[in-house]
């Protein structure tokens, strides 16, 4: 019977270290790979919720340019207080003018007190009458043709050369950019939206300013490469909603034609 109860107790010992191992180790071994795996965090959690990252802190927007060192705030493109020149060509930046954007142009020079006045010829008898920008100007003498008008509103030009698409042209419009409280201003800006019918790279050199009836003349040099134009614009209240602008330009390889720029100056006027 000791055998007995001996071996009856042996088999009790096995089953109990059988039923320990079924209670420690997890059912299905899988289990433990089943949960998230995530990093530890950098700090401790705060006692309340962690919020949850936004759109713009998981893909933060690039920078404007080079940083110059670390920020404790949002990039931007200036230090409080500070005012960024305005970029060539680019459209405005809120609290910026036109007249801004114009001296920040290496394109177009300062216009100062040493550009002296051209002498006006006497305009001729012929003219042309522009109705939407209250203006008669010169109709040129030949070689120079009317021409299809669009985008101006009238438009001539010197006939076409062999191996260039560069040829003279004398257009009238109602003023394409907004118009300054001075005349003078105002010519200037027009001066510089000339450059958009001039090759690209294209730099102004002064040549003439001076008051005339009713706005402002500007004549100047065009230089682009080694070739250059000479141009004016002539800027004139005719009356309408918007002042009227003249605009002649002439390559130099129609220098011949650079003396009609004196006819278009002196011979715009009000139309009536």
């Amino acid at each position: 019977m000791r055998v007995v109860y001996r071996g009856l107790a042996v088999v009790a010992a096995v089953a109990a270290v059988a039923v320990a191992v079924v209670l420690v180790l997890p059912s299905e071994p899988d289990e433990v790979m089943a949960g998230p795996v995530t990093a530890p965090p950098a700090a401790p959690p705060s006692s309340g919720p962690a919020p949850s990252p936004s759109p713009a802190q998981s893909s933060p927007l690039p920078s404007s340019g080079p940083s110059s060192g670390p920020s404790s705030g949002p990039a931007s493109s200036a230090a409080p207080g500070q005012r960024v020149t305005p970029s060539p060509g680019s459209s405005l930046a809120p609290g910026y003018t036109a007249m801004e954007a114009l001296y920040a142009d290496p394109r177009v020079p300062k216009l100062t007190g040493g550009v002296k006045r051209m002498p006006l010829a006497s305009p001729g008898r012929r003219f042309v009458k522009d109705t939407r920008s209250g203006l008669a100007v010169p109709r040129l003498p030949g070689p120079w043709k009317s021409y299809g008008a669009a985008p101006f509103t009238t438009k001539q030009v010197l006939p076409k050369q062999r191996g260039t698409s560069l040829r003279g042209m004398f257009v009238t419009c109602p003023l394409p950019i907004m118009e300054q409280k001075s005349p003078r201003d105002t010519a200037l800006l027009a001066a510089r939206w000339t450059l958009n019918h001039h090759p690209k790279g294209s730099r102004i050199t002064w040549l003439a300013s001076q008051p005339v009836k009713g706005g402002w003349m500007l004549a100047y040099r065009v230089t682009y490469g080694e070739h250059a134009s000479r141009a004016a614009v002539v800027v004139m209240d005719g009356g309408m909603s918007k002042p009227g602008l003249a605009f002649v330009t002439v390559p130099d390889s129609q220098r011949k034609q650079w003396r009609d720029i004196g006819r278009v100056a002196s011979g715009v006027r009000v139309l009536g």
